[in-house]
């Protein structure tokens, strides 16, 4: 493990990510500088009061960088911010909490990103990992961008314990090392506002992929166009996950079960019907999950063990109650337009979607298309709202029957329960981001839950 002993790094942003870093750069002997854009009175410094790290609040200032020998970025700054290009000419290291963490960890390392469904599929594989760990010694360890970021853990992991780490775009865009076993769920076009291009973005996600060793697997969606285009880039093992049976190790549906393919044995995980989450994308989920838990060399025991019971994550899909027989679903986490169609498409039932948020330069054809044909009542929220209005106009569907058109989302809530009926779907799949009006996803479903709660 590195020796951080006297030396001097910049961390960039007191986030969950940034202050989980300097805690534990500071604690093993390093001279850190803590900066932020926000102000003393906006960030909980408590947090970190116990520490000898000075900070640099309100900017980043270029000074920062005299003696630095580590610059590091939390999830939330750009990799080309001027202050990290400035590093780069001075020949000042540029990484991130994630990067770090890789190059330390004695344990093998799970590492899941994607367009879409990386949180859920990282959820479910370390339930499954949990189960194949209960009654030993050893532990599974699971975070990232999903909750606690590993950095803060990686004192207490093993050399024999599972780590399953969640990665985004933003974490990956700077990393130059990868998981053991690495996987790529799908790979669509998001956070063009960020990254601009879906070249770079794309570029992004394969870095997963691009630091692993001949001993290392990939784990590819067979049946996504994006991910399985990355194949080229796999310098080890192969597994393909998707619905239908193909020739190759990875998992596949076969009369009902779930079947997993490796080394030239074909072993039957558990029926289709042990699966509790709702629709075609966490069905793909399931299977991605499977297929790198069979990477892994976990039992087809604990795969089941993790399915079970599991209703999903909190604003994903979310039931949040009945009101006057019309049942209410929280899908904040619906960021993009491709989300919420993942979402509409996940039900059967007459729909009121609520829409809307702040746009992240996507593309919403296919949404505006599915609109026209199964939302019934639409209402619109946001900065995008008359944008989504505009698309909806060049539409030639039938649907939606009523289109309401608000400012926040605490009207939309009221405005769908005015048009609501027994029997129908209301559903929160907003295809924006939530910065508009909340801090994040999470407060924005927070939010949404109260409000349907008080109705």
């Amino acid at each position: 493990m590195e020796s951080w002993e006297g030396v001097r790094v910049i961390v960039l942003g007191l986030a969950r990510q940034g202050k989980a870093l300097t805690r534990y750069l500071s604690e093993h002997g390093a001279e850190v500088i803590a900066s932020d854009l926000k102000r003393e009175d906006e960030l909980p410094l408590d947090e970190l009061s116990d520490l000898e790290i000075q900070f640099e609040l309100g900017a980043h200032p270029q000074e920062l960088l005299e003696e630095a020998d580590l610059l590091c970025l939390s999830g939330g700054i750009p990799a080309d911010l001027p202050l990290a290009q400035q590093a780069r000419l001075q020949g000042i290291r540029v990484a991130n909490d994630s990067q770090l963490f890789l190059e330390s960890s004695p344990a093998p390392v799970i590492g899941i990103t994607g367009s879409a469904g990386k949180t859920t599929t990282t959820e479910l594989l370390g339930r499954m990992a949990r189960a194949a760990v209960e009654g030993n010694s050893t532990a599974a360890w699971v975070g990232g961008n999903i909750g606690r970021p590993l950095i803060a853990d990686l004192d207490q992991i093993s050399e024999d314990d599972r780590v399953v780490m969640e990665l985004s775009s933003f974490q990956l865009e700077l990393m130059t090392a990868s998981p053991q076993i690495a996987s790529v769920l799908n790979l669509t076009p998001n956070h063009l506002d960020r990254h601009r291009t879906m070249e770079a973005y794309s570029a992004a996600k394969a870095n997963i992929l691009n630091f692993q060793l001949e001993d290392d697997t990939a784990v590819l969606g067979r049946e996504d166009p994006g991910s399985w285009g990355l194949r080229n880039y796999v310098q080890g093992r192969l597994l393909g996950f998707g619905v239908r049976p193909f020739n190759g190790e990875g998992t596949y549906i076969e009369r009902g079960q779930i079947l997993l393919q490796m080394e030239g044995e074909e072993k039957r995980l558990f029926p289709v019907d042990e699966i509790l989450l709702r629709g075609p994308h966490n069905l793909l989920n399931v299977l991605a999950a499977c297929a790198i838990a069979g990477a892994a060399g976990i039992e087809p025991e604990a795969m089941l063990a993790g399915v079970q019971g599991f209703t999903g994550l909190e604003h994903r899909l979310e039931f949040v109650r009945s009101v006057r027989s019309a049942d209410w679903y929280n899908d904040s986490m619906a960021t993009a337009p491709e989300r919420a169609v993942a979402a509409i498409r996940s039900f059967g039932e007459p729909l009121v979607l609520l829409a809307g948020g702040r746009d992240k330069d996507l593309d919403w054809s296919e949404l505006i298309t599915l609109i026209s044909q199964r939302v019934d009542h639409l209402v619109l929220f946001g900065e995008s709202k008359l944008m989504i209005e505009g698309l909806l106009r060049g539409s030639h569907g039938e649907r939606p029957h009523t289109l309401a058109i608000v400012d926040d989302l605490e009207q939309a809530v009221q405005a769908a329960a005015d048009v609501a009926d027994e029997g129908d779907v209301v559903l929160l799949a907003p295809g924006g981001t939530s910065f508009d009006e909340f801090f994040d996803f999470a407060v924005r479903g927070e939010r949404f839950k109260e409000w349907v709660q008080a109705l």
